[in-house]
């Protein structure tokens, strides 16, 4: 599902991240993420209290949109997210954030997102192909 192209786009460009619940659309861009080596996204919780709030509502269902402003390669990935306070994933996004913010800010958690469908926003012949 995630093939070499959409990795690669991950690991290099923000990520805009989109929730919705009661009807009323959420996105945010985050900075404090990654993929893991069995695909799944994760990411640090510094500053997602509506993100999570429309997560808890709406069952996990989430959708993340990455590009790259100078080709336009682009991918759109639905999936379902769990919220994590403990383990590795989350340690490592707490050192990642109180080392960035000289310890003002630390992430309280992670989103650990296990993506369900990729689609290929790249504008052309492939748009609107799932991977």
């Amino acid at each position: 599902m995630l093939n070499e192209n959409v990795v690669k786009l991950l690991k290099t460009s923000m990520w805009d991240l989109a929730t919705c619940s009661d009807g009323e659309p959420n996105v945010v861009p985050v900075a404090f993420k990654d993929v893991t080596e069995d695909g799944k996204l994760v990411v640090g919780d510094v500053f997602l209290e509506t993100t999570l709030n429309n997560i808890r509502i709406n069952g996990g269902k989430i959708a993340i949109s990455i590009y790259d402003a100078e080709n336009l390669e682009g991918y759109q990935i639905k999936g379902n997210a769990e919220y994590v306070t403990e383990g590795k994933i989350v340690d490592t996004f707490k050192a990642m954030v109180e080392k960035m913010f000289n310890g003002a800010a630390t992430a309280k958690g992670a989103l650990v997102i296990t993506p369900e469908k990729v689609i290929v926003t790249t504008p052309g012949a492939e748009n609107k192909k799932v991977l």
